[in-house]
């Protein structure tokens, strides 16, 4: 059968970081094109979308440059979806994904926000998380292509992830042979405040978790998730587990400004109560709970909350659960803090705060995937969007982290 084509001008970059552009009165998506390229590219669909495959640039886009990082040409490397855009084309791009979505999702009339600059732009991941799959008697470690989940090819670098991470990963790969004996685990690999955490995924027995340690000197402390169970610390270099290594930032610069902002802007107008769910360790949660300020976090995750109820000072307080599940209990509150995973919020929470007997005044939105931000947003008409903030937590890929702040009609 032969392989439809066509000639198409990519005008945008969409969210995933592929290339836009039109054909026939149809949509292309084109991975690994910028915003000016005229491409040949193979087509996959049909009628209004269609999955583009690059096979030849007539003209190359000014806001292309050449990748540095190997993998991401040679082996079609999924980690980063933009490497091969100028950093200041990745910022323009990231800001118009976060507008396209809050105009087209959230009905809401925005402009493109500035989206505010990385201090690095390569070797700020403190976190690599790494797929290993059998490849005869051995492990290889990598990640998938963009064009095949299923598919791992082997890492040896990731120019966007701290050197002292690429360290830990040589001198475990040494040790693979003494992991579970799966087809299939993932790894990751994370700095936190007092050394290097590891945690393994996958398996339902683990016989040399000891000697694994063993072979890995520079490992502060060994996590392992069985298949469908809790992940639980095997062995330690340090005292008693410690809550807080699942929520420490991969890019700790650009994390504290952003923080700083969303501080900066809970404290606007002196609130006496404020909300801030999916609350983590309390990086947030703690700073407020001064002077005449009471806070309420929201955690699921129990160590986490056992820890900062220890350190949040009375009147404040921590509640273990889901946000969905205890929100109600807290409003109306002057503030509150919206700060969920990539999936957003569960629709009971924004069904609550348009609840008019529990409306809140002012609504922080922290978000890491603009399409869920712009999905919740929309779900909250009594709410005006008074200002976005976009920061380029990781730089090289197309996500990007936004914080919107809206307050309540007629406050």
């Amino acid at each position: 059968m032969t392989e439809a084509t066509a000639r198409v001008e990519i005008t945008g970059i969409a969210a995933g970081g592929d290339g836009v552009g039109r054909t026939a009165n149809m949509v292309v998506f084109t991975p690994r094109t910028a915003p000016g390229d005229v491409a040949l590219v193979a087509l996959e669909g049909k009628k209004r979308f269609a999955r583009g495959r690059l096979l030849e640039l007539e003209r190359a886009s000014p806001q292309r440059v050449e990748p540095p990082c190997a993998h991401y040409v040679t082996d079609r490397c999924g980690g980063c979806q933009v490497q091969h855009l100028a950093y200041d084309a990745q910022l323009l791009a990231k800001g118009h994904i976060i507008a396209d979505g809050l105009r087209r999702i959230g009905k809401r009339e925005v402009e493109a926000p500035a989206v505010e600059a990385s201090d690095a732009q390569w070797r700020y991941r403190r976190k690599l998380t790494l797929h290993l799959r059998q490849a005869g008697d051995a492990f290889i470690a990598g990640l998938h292509p963009y064009d095949d989940a299923a598919a791992v090819f082997d890492l040896r670098d990731c120019p966007i992830t701290d050197e002292r991470v690429m360290a830990v990963w040589a001198e475990l790969r040494p040790a693979f042979a003494l992991l579970p004996r799966v087809r299939a685990l993932r790894m990751a690999v994370q700095l936190v405040p007092d050394g290097v955490s590891v945690v393994v995924s996958g398996g339902k027995t683990w016989s040399f978790s000891d000697r694994f340690f063993a072979a890995a000197p520079s490992v502060t402390e060994l996590w392992w998730k069985p298949d469908d169970e809790k992940p639980r610390r095997v062995a330690s270099r340090r005292g008693p587990a410690q809550a807080g290594a699942s929520f420490t930032q991969v890019n700790a610069r650009v994390a504290a400004r952003l923080q700083a902002h969303v501080l900066e802007r809970a404290r606007a107008g002196d609130p006496r109560r404020v909300v801030d769910a999916y609350a983590g360790t309390g990086a947030t949660a703690i700073p407020l709970a001064t002077g005449r300020t009471t806070v309420t976090a929201i955690e699921w995750d129990h160590d986490a909350v056992a820890s900062l109820r220890e350190r949040l000072p009375a009147p404040s307080s921590a509640i273990a659960g889901r946000v969905e599940d205890h929100l109600d209990r807290v409003l109306p509150a002057d503030v509150v803090i919206l700060n969920p995973p990539r999936t957003g919020v569960d629709a009971r929470v924004t069904t609550m705060l348009e609840d008019p007997a529990m409306r809140t005044r002012r609504l922080l939105y922290v978000s890491c995937d603009p399409a869920t931000l712009a999905r919740d947003l929309g779900r909250l008409p009594s709410y005006r969007l008074q200002g976005v903030r976009a920061y380029d937590m990781f730089p090289q890929t197309a996500h990007v982290e936004t914080v919107c702040e809206l307050v309540s009609e007629g406050a």
